[in-house]
């Protein structure tokens, strides 16, 4: 069912300055309006939070605006105003005027090369976060904004962490946080996030962006699982290097997975979405060029990270792990683990306005496994 605006924060200005217009996100910690600053007379995207449970919310809000407000960045919304009226804190972003990659994504595949452009400023945004000693943890296609010239943005980074802080989910120990369809395999086994798990999201976005549906879905569990006990399948018919380059970003060693950085310099070579035929390494030899690794590439330095991923086997194929994936489950059910990430509905002026923050509400890996429609459908600061 539709969910309107609450009438009570659309009727004044917020902080006295913000005119609230319209709802474009609702999510279990914060709505998200399209408003007018009264005072600079331009269009903002604020982000109102609950008032429930006032010490974490202003926790929430706090470290999001602190960790926004030392990043800037092309591929990510500008922070302009963080403040709290009567109960409820607020941040003021850009509003990106345009749709999400999951909405994108719906319309239709997307081709080798406009994925490869989409990935390449994706990746830029999050070697700068990484840079910054920041993990989003939750990078999937409606966390990502695409304006009317479709450039992506980044949002939500409402469950990011830094790099080696401690986690201050309420939940505690046992706590998985992300989105299930898009957690890396160290994510799914509990273990703290570190930058190779963006990348390995982001590879999984970009896999979706090609095939045209989620690489793990289903319920929360069942996706976490599947994590741990299949590979991505890569589409056939890819260029040779963005073929490569997909399998190491989605590779389960977080080790053997090429950083950022590396992944922006690839993804905006011509060669790797087969725009320009890549030099041959000998006379007469065209496979040569066509198959080399990611690595090669001359302006990609040497990283053992960035070797060419081993061919992948299924499951089945792979001597000694028959019940790995049941291994996993039990242990999984065993430490009581619990899943966190948003269980998202319909965009506002739909059947209802989709979740905005990965923590909205909480899955229990013990809970019967449900199909979920929507499940990953989380849009970040704005739609």
């Amino acid at each position: 069912m539709p969910v309107h605006p609450d009438a009570a924060w659309t009727a004044r200005p917020v902080a006295g300055r913000y005119r609230l217009d319209r709802l474009l996100g609702r999510g279990g910690a914060a709505d998200v309006y399209e408003a007018l600053d009264l005072r600079l007379r331009r269009p903002v995207a604020v982000k109102v939070f609950r008032p429930a449970g006032t010490l974490r919310t202003d926790a929430q809000c706090g470290e999001e605006a602190r960790l926004l407000a030392r990043m800037h960045h092309p591929g990510l919304v500008t922070l302009y105003d963080t403040g709290r009226d009567e109960s409820r804190p607020f941040l003021v972003m850009q509003l990106v005027r345009g749709t999400t990659l999951r909405r994108r994504i719906a319309r239709g595949v997307l081709a080798p090369a406009e994925t490869c452009r989409t990935g390449a400023a994706l990746a830029s945004a999050l070697a700068h976060v990484h840079a910054h000693g920041v993990v989003h943890r939750d990078v999937k296609p409606s966390n990502i904004l695409l304006d009317r010239s479709d450039t992506p943005y980044l949002t939500d980074f409402g469950i990011s962490r830094r790099v080696g802080a401690a986690d201050d989910a309420p939940e505690g120990a046992g706590t998985l946080v992300g989105t299930a369809s898009y957690m890396a395999p160290e994510q799914a086994l509990g273990r703290e996030a570190e930058p190779a798990a963006d990348v390995y999201s982001l590879g999984l976005v970009l896999l979706e962006t090609l095939k045209g549906e989620p690489e793990y879905g289903g319920a929360p569990l069942e996706a976490a699982l599947a994590h741990l006990h299949r590979p991505p399948v890569l589409p056939p018919g890819l260029p040779a290097e963005l073929a490569r380059l997909l399998a190491a970003m989605t590779d389960r060693s977080p080790e053997a997975r090429p950083d950022a950085s590396a992944c922006a310099r690839i993804l905006a070579d011509p060669r790797t979405s087969g725009r320009v035929s890549p030099p041959s390494a000998a006379p007469g030899s065209r496979e040569a060029g066509a198959h080399r690794s990611p690595s090669s590439h001359r302006s990609q330095p040497s990283h053992p990270s960035h070797r060419s991923p081993r061919p992948r086997r299924s499951p089945a194929g792979r001597p000694g792990r028959p019940a790995a994936g049941r291994t996993v489950a039990a242990t999984l059910v065993t430490l009581g683990l619990t899943l966190t990430g948003s269980l998202g509905s319909a965009p506002a002026g739909e059947a209802a306005p989709p979740p905005l923050d990965g923590a909205a509400s909480r899955t229990r890996t013990s809970a019967p496994a449900s199909p979920l429609p929507h499940a990953n459908d989380l849009p970040g600061n704005h739609v």
